[in-house]
């Protein structure tokens, strides 16, 4: 199956735990083979354009950018998704920003304006009451701290179980 999407993505397998299972129930990623994460940027440039040149130039931005700590512990609402807020948010942000510069690209194509807002997505398009629940099993629950040290670019289509990892993308020392 030929892949026809990518993306850049900070995965948080200590979120799997706590919502795994509301993911695949709430998140249609999560049937993709998307684990729990923070995009960074999505769509990235398109899988056939994928060549060393934009893997080098992908690597150089996150060996720039240091690694850190995050935490989860708040959650957030869009209209139609719940989903967990990394404390602190700048560090996503900024990375963001910075593939964003050096690609030309915009999250989500721009649809969301040029606001930020990194999240875990736990659950969208979901009927609200199961949205609502899936909240507060969430925030019944401790904080889940992690130490971000690198992110992934992935590549997948729309069919369940086509999301592989094409690269790791080590961040810089602390």
């Amino acid at each position: 199956m030929d892949s026809t999407l990518s993306a850049v993505v900070v995965p948080i397998p200590e979120a799997e735990p706590r919502v795994g299972a509301l993911r695949a129930a709430l998140d249609p990623s999560a049937a993709l083979g998307v684990p729990a994460h923070v995009t960074i940027m999505f769509p990235f440039v398109p899988p056939a354009r994928i060549d060393e040149g934009v893997l080098t130039a992908l690597g150089e931005v996150f060996a720039a950018a240091p690694a850190f700590d995050v935490r989860f512990s708040a959650l957030g609402w869009f209209e139609d998704a719940v989903w967990w807020a990394p404390e602190p948010a700048e560090p996503f942000v900024a990375l963001t920003r910075a593939v964003s510069a050096r690609f030309g690209l915009k999250p989500y194509e721009g649809e969301h304006g040029d606001d930020v807002v990194p999240h875990l997505t736990i659950g969208h398009r979901a009927p609200i009451e199961r949205l609502r629940a899936a909240e507060a099993e969430v925030a019944t629950g401790p904080p889940v701290r992690v130490a971000v040290q690198s992110a992934v670019l992935m590549t997948g289509s729309r069919v369940p179980g086509s999301w592989t990892t094409l690269a790791e993308l080590r961040l810089g020392g602390r």
